[in-house]
């Protein structure tokens, strides 16, 4: 159940989480570097067009003309493209644009001789409006009583992502604005700001999960493999909220073709934690008595702690049980998740996440073209990744890194088809 408040990680919990990780952390850490992902859209070709009718009117009536544009659409329409300048000079028109209107009638070339006292108006799509009706509106003012001009011309529809592209869709099309932001992914300012928030401790949080990865794995419990939840407080001290590994073999042979138990994966095995936590909260601010949980053959979840390290972390009281699920919280993962546990990421409302290594066969936050670079994808086309952090299509969104380490940490022997 969501829930509105914030509160804070107290200082008891503050020192005591302290000085569980100074049990995991021992000696240097290197700093690494974070390598915030592409989304799909900047990496696919998101690049497409639509036709635009203009007309051009004399400064003097361009606000009158724009008040006739508007009774015939609605002005939420042109408001969606808010990259495309509304008015331009003759002298701020692309080249070829120029070029046309001025040697296309006697009239044209006034007004691109000299110090022009017309300008030119966008009016909207061209499959909104009827050529004749927006004729007919203009002629209502005096100043088009002798002529109407309307032109067809092609302008990008997605926002350009750099004051360099807005230049050059400047040049091709019609006059662009950059905003400072990106229409297809994370906005550069939020993004900066991330990045510097996480980029001084995330070493430990990657040490921490890469221990219990090689403990689980060493025990013969799950691929090596591990995951760290943390929370930052207003004041920005980290606290761990869960750490898992990898539990996927337990009460499963290992075998050709065997994938084990998919449910035991880390990260799902981590946002249940997190889940048991805040029911734990619950259940002490409503006096609640918890059920002793049922015995089964076979534990299909296997969201209990299996090891010290994880048990440590999990007998911790929740530092902010008052958001939902995993909102606000930061996940840190040896390897990419696959799409199952993107999806669970997601749902449970993440809020960032960082990886160490990718997995171009079966993870999900990369949107990159698979099989480049990789032996197991030589010579096929594995089309475009998913880049499942930040689409359009799904309802929530976060900020996601690939995390670079080349000394501390070696590379995990896991299966590139291994769903992580």
């Amino acid at each position: 159940m969501p829930r509105n408040a914030q509160a804070c990680a107290c200082p008891q919990l503050i020192s005591l989480h302290a000085s569980i990780v100074k049990e995991f952390v021992q000696g240097e850490v290197d700093q690494g570097i974070l390598i915030p992902l592409k989304t799909a859209s900047e990496l696919g070709d998101n690049f497409t067009t639509d036709n635009f009718l203009i007309t051009r009117a004399p400064v003097k009536a361009a606000n009158l003309a724009i008040s006739k544009l508007r009774e015939l659409l609605h002005d939420d329409v042109v408001k969606g493209y808010p990259h495309l300048r509304r008015c331009a000079k003759p002298c701020d028109l692309p080249a070829h644009l120029k070029c046309k209107y001025m040697n296309d009638t006697p009239e044209g070339r006034h007004i691109h001789t000299g110090k022009s006292t017309w300008i030119y108006i966008i009016c909207g799509p061209e499959s909104e409006l009827d050529r004749g009706a927006l004729e007919a509106k203009l002629r209502e003012l005096e100043e088009f009583e002798v002529g109407v001009f309307i032109a067809s011309i092609v302008v990008p529809l997605v926002a350009p992502n750099s004051q360099m592209q807005a230049a050059m869709w400047s040049q091709h099309f019609w006059p662009t604005v950059y905003r400072k932001n990106n229409p297809i992914g994370p906005h550069p300012a939020m993004l900066a700001r991330s990045t510097e928030e996480i980029d001084g401790d995330t070493s430990v949080w990657m040490m921490m999960a890469q221990q219990v990865a090689i403990e689980s794995h060493d025990a013969g419990y799950g691929e090596p493999v591990g995951a760290c939840i943390i929370k930052r407080d207003d004041e920005g001290h980290p606290v761990v909220v869960a750490l898992a590994a990898d539990a996927r073999w337990i009460g499963h042979d290992r075998g050709a073709g065997e994938t084990g138990n998919v449910m035991a994966h880390a990260v799902m095995r981590l946002v249940s934690m997190v889940a048991q936590k805040l029911k734990r909260v619950e259940n002490k601010e409503n006096g609640t008595v918890p059920e002793a949980p049922e015995e089964l053959l076979f534990d299909a979840f296997q969201d209990a702690p299996i090891l010290e390290a994880e048990q440590k972390i999990f007998q911790l009281d929740h530092p902010c049980p008052n958001g939902y699920l995993s909102h606000g919280l930061e996940l840190y993962v040896t390897h990419e998740p696959c799409v199952m546990c993107c999806m669970a990421i997601l749902h449970s409302r993440m809020g960032k996440v960082v990886f160490r290594y990718r997995q171009p066969l079966t993870g999900g936050l990369c949107a990159e073209h698979r099989g480049d670079g990789h032996p197991a994808l030589a010579g096929a086309d594995g089309g475009q990744g998913l880049g499942l952090f930040w689409r359009r299509e799904l309802n929530w969104s976060l900020i996601a890194w690939e995390w670079e380490s080349p000394i501390t940490f070696k590379m995990l022997d896991v299966d590139a088809a291994i769903h992580i």
